[in-house]
């Protein structure tokens, strides 16, 4: 029971955790956003998602460090720059900056709404599943 149970909520969890993930990318673009040659990052969600659904490992969604003078993040900060599935790529330049900063605010902000609202409705998908589930074992 306990198995499907973890089988029926796998896809969700990864959906929320790779949507956490790219918050996290998104809110650090936005933090840096007045850092000369930040260099503004997002993950590419169908590809990360199946790469999750794949069993790919969760240190394929870490971001990795654009300068050697920015701080370090998470504990498995040292992915290559391979270009594996899932793994944080840089954002398309909109508008150049004087600085070689790429950040677009309007973009940034979007981006982090949108972002926020999709992990808000897996949520709601996750607790209308579970809701079933319990519905289905009441007597």
């Amino acid at each position: 029971m306990l198995n499907k149970l973890d089988a029926a909520l796998n896809f969700h969890q990864n959906a929320l955790r790779v949507r956490g993930q790219r918050q996290e990318l998104i809110a650090a673009n936005i933090a840096n956003a007045d850092t000369p040659n930040f260099k503004a990052r997002d993950i590419d969600f169908k590809t990360a998602m199946q790469s999750a659904t794949a069993g790919i490992s969760k240190e394929a969604f870490v971001a990795t460090k654009t300068s050697p003078q920015h701080l370090d993040g998470l504990p498995s900060n040292n992915i290559s720059q391979s270009g594996a599935p899932g793994e944080p790529l840089f954002r398309p330049i909109i508008q150049g900056s004087v600085d070689g900063n790429t950040v677009d605010m309007d973009v940034e902000r979007n981006q982090f709404a949108d972002n926020g609202i999709r992990y808000e409705a897996s949520l709601t998908l996750i607790n209308a599943q579970l809701k079933q589930m319990l519905a289905a074992l009441q007597p």
